[in-house]
């Protein structure tokens, strides 16, 4: 009876795992596997695997894990931090701020380009996919991490905030020297575990439209943190 209990239960885990194609960077992997085990993700595993049966929903299933794969924790330098993915067609790519190759820019990111251009002088490059910081360390973290077509916060509330909240915990516990880059209230709340003595914490206000004119403007995040990044002896990222 034991066994045939166990091998139920193993089957349920195994099951939710390759339903959610669950693919991560190893060294996420190893420090996120608690997280993975607990009761919360397993129901918000379900809860996601029967919105992509029944919805649309960004973004692509393969694509809710890749902001990790595509910056492991080891090369890891700086966290900005969005809310949940984009909901329009054809936006979401699993990178917050991020969009395909082709895709319009949406105006929080174009106030992003805006602002690296008035500091760095860079200009505003022609596509909107966020993927060449990534490979440079710059972790890309929606805190929620799936949302239905056309439907802004739809999976609020479901279990990723504890999730990423963890991401957040596990990076301040591993890694110092990193930058912190807290765009609005929520991301500012989100990263206050980051602790300021040991990394380099920015805030500002969110760069949407609504309040980019309040101080995202002229906050000069990036060049802060290429200078940070060089004082510690590491790469400055090429936004």
């Amino acid at each position: 009876q034991q066994s045939y209990i166990f091998f139920i239960i193993l089957h349920q885990i195994l099951c939710v795992k390759y339903a959610m194609d669950v693919k991560i960077a190893e060294d996420w992997k190893a420090i996120l596997q608690d997280e993975f085990d607990k009761p919360y993700f397993e129901t918000l595993t379900h809860f996601v695997k029967d919105e992509y049966a029944s919805r649309q929903i960004f973004p692509a299933g393969r694509n809710i894990f890749r902001a990790f794969d595509k910056c492991p924790l080891s090369s890891l330098k700086v966290v900005i931090i969005g809310q949940d993915p984009y909901h329009g067609e054809g936006q979401a790519n699993g990178l917050c701020f991020s969009v395909n190759d082709g895709v319009r820019f949406p105006p929080s990111l174009q106030n992003i380009f805006k602002e690296i251009e008035q500091d760095l002088g860079t200009p505003i490059p022609q596509s909107g996919n966020l993927d060449r910081w990534a490979e440079q360390g710059v972790l890309l973290l929606n805190s929620v991490l799936t949302v239905r077509a056309h439907e802004a916060a739809s999976h609020a509330g479901r279990g990723w905030e504890q999730f990423t909240d963890a991401v957040v915990r596990k990076i301040a516990e591993q890694k110092q020297g990193v930058v912190y880059m807290l765009w609005g209230s929520y991301a500012q709340r989100k990263g206050q575990i980051a602790d300021p003595a040991k990394n380099l914490i920015l805030k500002s206000v969110h760069p949407s439209p609504l309040s980019v004119y309040r101080g995202f403007f002229g906050c000069r995040h990036f060049s802060q943190a290429n200078t940070y990044l060089q004082s510690i002896g590491k790469e400055p990222i090429e936004w």
